[in-house]
């Protein structure tokens, strides 16, 4: 389970990272990397990555739904510390997740956040 501090809660959040976000896509799933402007939050520490995850209908019903989506929060949440700090992340889940193994879904989510996290320096 993602801390409440590492979870993106809001639509506004959700829409920037997909909009202006890096992306990176899998057979599996689709990365958004929004990039932190500033690293400190109003009390002055470090703002923590927050991410979101988006399972569509596509995936399958919403038992298959809430399986993937507890697969990738759970593989999410080993790779915290890979993920730059105050930036936004949003995961979205494609319907070949459905089927595919957990080594599966974390060989393809390593890669998708080493190409966005490469990324952040290149213009946008």
């Amino acid at each position: 389970m993602l801390p409440a501090a590492h979870r993106v809660t809001d639509a506004a959040s959700f829409r920037e990272a997909t909009r202006r976000g890096r992306r990176a896509s899998s057979r599996t799933m689709v990365l958004h990397l929004v990039a932190a402007d500033s690293a400190a939050d109003e009390t002055g520490r470090a703002a923590p990555a927050r991410i979101g995850f988006v399972v569509s209908k596509a995936v399958g019903g919403s038992v298959v739904r809430n399986r993937v989506q507890r697969r990738l929060r759970h593989l999410v949440s080993a790779r915290l510390s890979s993920i730059p700090v105050g930036s936004v992340l949003v995961i979205r889940a494609l319907p070949a997740s459905a089927a595919s193994s957990w080594a599966r879904l974390g060989r393809d989510l390593d890669s998708c956040l080493t190409t966005v996290a490469g990324q952040r320096g290149a213009p946008a």
